[in-house]
């Protein structure tokens, strides 16, 4: 490997702080975090702008910006159609954006990064609560398989560069698992976007048709856990500033992510009607039992992360009403969108 160069200091006292994947969900809510936390001097980069899979681009990037920090939201993400359909894309272009920044990073000299991972890098079959010592216990989840692989590199990428580099040149590379994340800067496609999106818009469409009934996939019986986006973004500045002795006190060095959750489940029931109380709607829930219900439960244990000092502020309910106004937003700025059909897949 190449050595790294040396910062040449910006002659700012604020760090100067990269955020790949500013303008997604994650990503824009760290943005928010951030400058809500007086940090202005922020670098972005749009799509358009850096080609993340060019390995020659980013250490351009890197060698002419001086970045201190890197927050590393950047990633292609979809559901389970989309999974399913494109699995070469997502192991691929994950892999690549994974493996240039965090190499590129280092051979700038960059000493703190923060990468954002999933839940589904745990086993199909982990025991509930999942706990960090969980990962590379068992088999994944089929659907996600080559995301998820991609997300445990991004891992073991950042250990491997702490174990190797981490007293020789003083980099401290950290990685977080957030649960099923929601929010504003959503997805609300009607084919690619995830359980909350999905029924957000699925029952905005019910209540403006005056359907008299939502149908959702499975008995409503399967329980799953969710986290309000900016919560994230919270969890995510406090993980990056805490000091490395409260970090490493609570991690191994191959065993090093932290997981990020609410620490509580509802069931798909609850969820949809919670939903559709935000929404306004007044027709009926079914449920159809012929179609796949999904893993049972799916809880994070995030134990170390309250060790660390964070806690969760913005409740379910509360959290969905936001998001309803962002859809709402989203639709008045592409002046409506086609209505979406059949039913929902929880996953």
């Amino acid at each position: 490997m190449t050595k790294p160069m040396q910062i040449v200091s910006s002659g700012s006292k604020s760090p100067r702080i990269y955020v790949a994947g500013h303008g997604g969900m994650v990503g824009s809510a760290i943005m928010r975090c951030l400058r809500a936390n007086g940090h202005n001097n922020i670098v972005t980069r749009s799509h358009a702008e850096l080609e993340l899979t060019d390995q020659q681009a980013v250490r351009e990037f890197f060698a002419s910006e001086k970045i201190d920090q890197v927050y590393m939201a950047a990633a292609k993400v979809g559901g389970i159609h989309s999974n399913n359909t494109y699995p070469a894309e997502f192991i691929y272009q994950n892999l690549m954006v994974e493996a240039n920044i965090i190499h590129e990073a280092w051979r700038a000299g960059v000493k703190k990064l923060l990468f954002l991972g999933s839940s589904c890098i745990y086993p199909k079959l982990a025991k509930q609560p999942m706990a960090e010592d969980a990962l590379l216990t068992g088999s994944l989840e089929p659907t996600n398989e080559p995301y998820a692989v991609a997300k445990i590199a991004g891992i073991k990428l950042c250990e491997s560069y702490n174990r190797q580099y981490g007293a020789s040149h003083g980099i401290d590379y950290r990685s977080v698992m957030p649960t099923n994340l929601y929010g504003p800067g959503d997805n609300y496609h009607p084919e690619n976007s995830h359980v909350i999106p999905a029924q957000i818009r699925r029952f905005h469409e019910a209540k403006i048709s005056h359907a008299p009934s939502v149908t959702i996939w499975g008995t409503g019986t399967p329980m799953r856990e969710f986290l309000y986006v900016d919560d994230m973004a919270a969890a995510s500045v406090h993980v990056m500033q805490l000091d490395k002795p409260a970090y490493d006190a609570q991690t191994e060095p191959m065993r090093s992510h932290i997981n990020v959750g609410s620490g509580k489940d509802v069931t798909i029931k609850e969820l949809a009607e919670t939903i559709g109380r935000v929404v306004g709607y007044a027709g009926r829930v079914e449920f159809d039992a012929s179609k796949p219900n999904g893993p049972p439960r799916k809880l994070m244990d995030s134990a170390r992360l309250r060790k660390l000092g964070w806690r969760m502020r913005v409740e379910l309910e509360t959290g969905l009403a936001l998001a309803y106004a962002d859809f709402l937003a989203s639709q008045e700025q592409s002046n409506g969108s086609k209505a979406m059909s059949g039913t929902l897949l929880i996953s």
